[in-house]
């Protein structure tokens, strides 16, 4: 259903866009991520299923390069499939930077996550405390001092594993801000 709001906005906006999931088109493929074995408090060993989520395998990435040629902009939903007819739930972040990776071999891709804060912030309580470049040694830095944690973890992960595959740009900031040019923070090697 968001996905098709964002279709029906863009649509309103005279962009041709299609919303699509990772099974239509067979464009990304995914297992089901396996079982983990975690130690719990008491000493014993557990299994954690983590039910229908699933870890990218591969994107189709010349389907999507056919579908921007003719001027349709695909709009993907964070649900893939095993090709065995199941459906898995997949991280957005993950969807967003391995599609960007597999496009970069068709195009200079600049990648955008838009979430509610400005960018990453040197202070989580200060909104404009945004930290305008990250490398990858400074996100080690700020990742020992506890100032990037928790759910800023993967997409900077996931950011810096773009840059690495290919992806020219990759920027972090507020969806409000996505027409400013040097709003957010911008990654870099």
């Amino acid at each position: 259903l968001v996905n098709k709001h964002i279709v029906a906005l863009l649509q309103a906006k005279g962009v041709n866009a299609l919303g699509l999931t990772g099974a239509d088109l067979n464009l990304i493929q995914s297992h089901k991520r396996p079982l983990k074995k975690v130690k719990m408090e008491d000493g014993s060993i557990q299994d954690v299923d983590y039910g229908f989520v699933g870890d990218v395998d591969k994107v189709n990435a010349g389907i999507l390069a056919n579908l921007i040629a003719q001027g349709v902009v695909p709009v993907l939903s964070p649900l893939t499939h095993d090709c065995q007819g199941s459906m898995l739930n997949t991280n957005a972040d993950t969807i967003a930077s391995e599609t960007a990776i597999a496009l970069a071999k068709y195009f200079d891709v600049r990648l955008m996550y838009c979430f509610e804060k400005n960018g990453v912030l040197l202070d989580a309580n200060d909104d404009n405390s945004v930290i305008q470049s990250i490398t990858k040694t400074e996100f080690s830095e700020l990742v020992s001092k506890g100032i990037v944690q928790g759910g800023m973890l993967p997409k900077l992960e996931n950011s810096f594993a773009a840059i690495d595959a290919g992806v020219k740009t990759v920027i972090i900031t507020n969806a409000n801000n996505i027409d400013i040019t040097d709003a957010g923070t911008r990654l870099s090697r």
